[in-house]
């Protein structure tokens, strides 16, 4: 991670913002799970993130400070059967970001965590079964879900409104997640 970072930093003398958008989603019920599928999904959506985080936070504050967004997921507020591995990691994103962004706000730092719900990706289609393998298929709610240039002009317009954080969901998604 390092190497990244200081290959990142050095192609411009800074780094402004930061995107922590990793994840590995997961379609199985924990009582049926390997626990090698939490290993690796806490491994990608959590530990990758603040890794990279960690080895960029020194140089960002001492340059003055700019923009981390963590891509968490409604998952990580509500706990949606299926998604437990994927639940405890997103979860995760948002306590460290959220103690990130008071440890920091003094430093210039600014952190927004975004939650979205269903987006239009192969999320679902990448995501792991009980046996930590992909199930190549993908599901209604990702099907039908917010267009992927539509949430990236809503991140960025909360990120421009200095916002902390975005529910990206729309209809009962959001509603759960705000009710939570």
């Amino acid at each position: 991670i390092h190497g990244i970072a200081d290959e990142a930093w050095a192609w411009a003398g800074r780094i402004d913002g930061l995107v922590n958008n990793a994840g590995i989603s997961q379609r199985s019920l924990a009582i049926d799970t390997v626990f090698e599928l939490y290993q690796r999904i806490i491994a990608v959506d959590l530990l990758a993130p603040i890794a990279l985080t960690q080895a960029l936070l020194p140089r960002m504050t001492q340059a003055g400070g700019g923009d981390i967004v963590a891509i968490s997921s409604v998952a990580g507020i509500t706990g949606p059967p299926l998604r437990s591995a994927y639940s405890a990691a997103k979860a995760g994103v948002i306590g460290y970001h959220d103690s990130l962004r008071a440890e920091t706000a003094h430093l210039g730092l600014r952190v927004l965590v975004v939650a979205p719900g269903s987006v239009r990706t192969n999320v679902s289609k990448n995501a792991l079964d009980a046996q930590a393998q992909a199930r190549g298929f993908s599901d209604p709610a990702i099907d039908n879900g917010m267009d992927a240039a539509v949430a990236a002009e809503r991140i960025l317009q909360a990120l421009r409104a200095g916002e902390r954080e975005l529910i990206l969901a729309e209809g009962m998604e959001a509603e759960v997640a705000r009710l939570r």
